[in-house]
């Protein structure tokens, strides 16, 4: 008695149905871990050369996604093939459930393939302002299916990614500004000239001025009421706005010192009296 159940027990043990799957799976594991281990070691040495970490983490999470669902595919059929399933018919029935499946989720497969391209194609990044399909906002979650941003004034716009149609990203290069200072005809041009040179120094430091880049770049035009001079300031990526501000305050504050006059609006009355 005890014989035959040794025997059975050795039977078993020797099937390629028993220690089949096992190889299978332990060489997929290797496989998998081998592959796993050398991207990790390539994302080390080109951490410090790669230009945006943040995408290129994101692609090779989503590689390394694929190809472990890839494995685990390849081994159930292997593993079929072993207990004798006919993997053919199966393959052929799953192509027509994956027909009937992507017609079913025809736009949830078409938000997961624009995701995917976004991420590629690096048209924008989680932390980057953007402006898509008319709404400006930081983005706080990129995702397969979907888009979030955030408005400055805390409004929380969402939308799918195949319905992305304009993206203008604001992070990506450093912005030029330009700032229009209308002093009036009095005014002798070489002498402002002379203030704004002054200044600049000043306006060089203000944060997020990028390599001190501020040009005077002349007399712009000659409108009704006054004579506009134009600078430019070259600012990092969407801090155009905090820069203007600050500015405009320190040109504000140095005209005043030194009589610049900047035109307003001016009304006269003239009252008529009964004698005249």
């Amino acid at each position: 008695m005890l014989d035959k159940l040794l025997k059975r027990l050795l039977k078993i043990l020797t099937s390629t149905k028993f220690y089949g799957p096992i190889i299978v799976i332990i060489v997929s594991i290797f496989i998998f871990k081998t592959v796993d281990k050398l991207i990790n070691k390539f994302l080390v040495k080109t951490e410090r050369i790669r230009k945006n970490v943040k995408k290129e983490n994101t692609i090779i999470n989503l590689i390394k996604n694929i190809i472990k669902y890839l494995i685990i595919v390849i081994d159930i059929l292997i593993i079929l093939e072993i207990y004798g399933v006919n993997t053919t018919s199966i393959i052929a029935s799953l192509s027509v459930v994956g027909v009937v499946v992507g017609l079913a989720f025809q736009d949830t497969l078409k938000n997961v393939l624009a995701g995917i391209l976004i991420i590629f194609e690096d048209r924008y990044s989680v932390g980057d302002i953007v402006l898509i399909n008319g709404f400006t906002g930081e983005v706080i979650n990129l995702g397969l299916s979907t888009t979030k941003l955030k408005a400055v004034t805390g409004e929380i716009f969402t939308i799918t990614n195949s319905n992305i149609s304009t993206v203008v990203n604001y992070s990506v290069c450093n912005t030029l500004l330009f700032l229009d200072l209308g002093v009036s005809y009095s005014t002798n041009i070489d002498s402002l000239e002379k203030v704004l040179t002054k200044l600049k120094p000043k306006l060089e430091t203000i944060p997020n001025v990028v390599n001190k880049e501020v040009e005077l770049l002349g007399v712009d035009s000659l409108d009704s009421s006054q004579v506009t001079y134009r600078i430019s300031i070259l600012c990092k990526p969407y801090t155009h706005f905090a820069i203007k501000r600050t500015a405009l305050k320190l040109i504000k504050e140095e005209f005043d010192k030194k009589g610049i006059e900047i035109p307003f609006n001016q009304l006269d009355v003239h009252i008529k009296t009964e004698n005249e």
